[in-house]
């Protein structure tokens, strides 16, 4: 696992050892960051599901401001910070050893423009977090969510429509945005 591109392009990132770690792949990354390269620069991030940290810190190689990296595995915190000083971007983070849910109900509205989302999968995590996410999402935002590909989100969820879908093999990338409130668009 490496970063991809940006500042800390070919840097090799630490991750867990076990059965419950999955990396997001460097081709999966790739489109996701692909999907989202303008929104990037100058962008506050965060990567709700931390685990190595890559995800975030690709955000920052790409000229995001600053991410946030949630995860209630201290063994996982331990190996973002790692990385972090590793690719030099340790200043621009901040960590939070929470679940998502603990996060979530205290972090104030309109906070992030991009959020990254790859839970453990098949614990339907997504369907119960997307609803609070809208909340914290700045407008024209993006959440970018990975997931398995029987897991089939909703195309509406709270504020959030899903803009697209990219499928690579059994895993899915999924992008949502905020609803656009066609009755003001209407009064324009």
């Amino acid at each position: 696992m490496r970063v991809i591109t940006g500042k800390a392009r070919g840097i090799r990132l630490k991750t867990l050892e076990g059965l419950d770690v999955r990396p997001t792949t460097d081709r999966v990354k790739e489109g996701m960051f692909s999907a989202i390269q303008f929104q990037i620069p100058q962008a506050r991030v965060l990567d709700l599901f931390a685990g190595s940290g890559q995800l975030g810190i690709e955000a920052l190689s790409r000229g995001a401001k600053q991410a946030v990296f949630i995860d209630q595995s201290p063994q996982s915190l331990n190996i973002v910070k790692e990385n972090l000083k590793k690719t030099g971007f340790i200043d621009f983070a901040e960590l939070h050893q929470k679940s998502a849910e603990q996060y979530l109900r205290g972090c104030p509205d309109n906070s992030f423009d991009l959020i990254f989302l790859d839970p453990p999968y098949r614990n339907q995590i997504l369907e119960k977090i997307l609803p609070e996410i809208s909340r914290i999402l700045k407008p024209d935002g993006k959440v970018i969510a990975e997931h398995e590909i029987n897991c089939i989100l909703p195309e509406e969820i709270s504020d959030l429509i899903l803009q697209k879908n990219y499928f690579y093999g059994k895993i899915v990338v999924s992008v949502f945005s905020e609803k656009i409130n066609h009755a003001e668009e209407s009064e324009l």
